[in-house]
């Protein structure tokens, strides 16, 4: 159905390769380690515009635009973050990447904790913003009835700039997301799984999360070997975009401190 929010063109940085049957879209800015960075539901890679500048004077930036998201694409129409963990782990392989650092939104944080303990040895540090290790009763709900017509108005933007394929891709997301409200298997970690992983890893996350309570980056941070843990005082769902928050210089102190040079 022809929209205005038709098919958008690539940028010329962007590329597409073959994941298995996804069309996945990456785009690559700077040199020097690897740091992969993962948007969060219904968002694309350019969510994270505002740092790439920042972030590629010392790092070679793998943006990705994961499973259904942006100019990638999901015959299946499911989306879980195990299967957006996978996509990933096959991405970085077609691009020769073993090791690399990460950083993740919200459902991109939850798709580094499948990578963190999946493959534990692949990734240095990672920066988790407004992830969560399981759905609480809050987060299900909100899930289950959202609609593109009541999420708030910045949100709606999001969906639009970001759904590269018009419409029918913003119902598609809708519904994958409505979907993971009944969905126990897919963020389901515990104290014991959470401490397999060995990257440094640094949560932040704002103490008025409408999401995910604050106590559950608490209690993943009590779980893992070696974590920092931000908390943004009056910070809503993902935090960092708010101008008095130094998040980019902080976040790339963690990711190139010890050991990550």
């Amino acid at each position: 159905m022809a929209t205005k929010y038709a098919p958008k063109r690539a940028t010329t940085r962007g590329k597409t390769v073959q994941i298995n049957n996804i069309e996945m879209y990456y785009e690559e800015y700077g040199e020097g380690k690897p740091l992969v960075l993962l948007h969060g539901f219904g968002g694309c890679g350019k969510n994270w515009n505002p740092f790439t500048a920042q972030l590629s004077e010392r790092h070679r930036l793998i943006v990705v635009d994961l499973r259904g998201h942006g100019y990638s694409t999901n015959p299946e129409n499911k989306f879980t973050h195990r299967d957006a963990a996978s996509d990933v782990f096959l991405l970085l392989e077609k691009l020769g990447i073993a090791r690399f650092s990460a950083m993740g939104m919200s459902s991109g944080g939850m798709t580094l904790l499948h990578m963190a303990t999946s493959q534990p040895k692949r990734i240095d540090s990672m920066v988790l913003i407004s992830a969560t290790s399981y759905f609480p009763d809050q987060a299900r709900a909100l899930m289950r009835r959202a609609a593109f017509g009541t999420i708030p108005q910045q949100v709606q933007e999001m969906y639009r700039e970001c759904a590269k394929r018009g419409d029918e891709q913003i119902r598609q997301l809708i519904s994958q997301f409505n979907a993971l409200h009944e969905n126990y298997e897919d963020m389901n970690f515990n104290a014991q799984s959470l401490s397999t992983i060995t990257a440094r890893t640094l949560l932040v996350h704002g103490d008025r999360d409408n999401f995910f309570p604050v106590e559950i980056p608490v209690s993943i941070y009590r779980s893992l070997p070696d974590a920092a843990l931000w908390i943004i005082p009056g910070g809503d769902h993902v935090p960092i975009y708010d101008s008095t928050i130094p998040f980019t210089s902080i976040a790339l102190r963690f990711l190139d401190g010890p050991g990550n040079k």
